[in-house]
């Protein structure tokens, strides 16, 4: 099928990227030493093994002759597309990061990115997360986006004080137990 009728761009961009992981202009792509390095393997591993693996197969492939009815090919174009997606997005976040080594961080009672923070909610319940870059937030482990609304609320603070954590149903108070940083290297 000709492209001029498909409701495809090869130029698609990130703008449907997931909400979580879109920016707000003007700030920051703050990233831990790790998350950089994760994002920058994965990277590599694209450019390098995946990507060299599929274009094999493509070729591979084209060579049988009618394109239109072979799903090797066309699968092999569509995942080719995605990994170049994939491969831009990696590119420009890793171009605009900012690498904060938590383990520097000389005020150590205070909450900054990179802390991990222990705190009592309004419940009673006690949580622990780490506050971290957009692209490292994995909140089910307890990896927080320095943007979130609980990140916000503790960024600042110090150990021992109460903070106001604002959400649909009310406002909720967090009470900071304990800020930790990664051990110095």
């Amino acid at each position: 099928m000709n492209k001029a009728f498909v409701k495809e761009s090869d130029s698609q961009d990130d703008e449907d990227l997931p909400e979580h992981l879109a920016l707000p202009a003007g700030v920051r792509n703050y990233m831990t030493p790790e998350g950089y390095d994760r994002l920058r393997g994965e990277l590599i591993h694209l450019m390098n093994v995946e990507r060299p693996s599929v274009v094999q197969i493509v070729s591979w492939a084209a060579s049988n002759g009618d394109r239109s009815e072979n799903g090797d090919y066309l699968y092999g174009k569509k995942r080719l597309r995605e990994i170049d997606r994939r491969m831009r997005f990696l590119t420009r976040r890793l171009d605009v990061a900012e690498v904060v080594d938590a383990s520097l961080q000389p005020n150590r009672d205070q909450v900054f990115f990179g802390a991990t923070v222990t705190y009592l909610d309004k419940a009673g319940e006690e949580h622990v997360v780490t506050i971290v870059g957009v692209d490292e937030a994995e909140p089910l482990q307890g990896r927080i986006s320095w943007i979130s609304p609980v990140a916000r609320a503790l960024i600042k603070a110090h150990e021992g004080e109460t903070v106001m954590l604002r959400t649909p149903a009310g406002v909720d108070e967090l009470e900071i137990l304990e800020v930790r940083y990664p051990e110095k290297k």
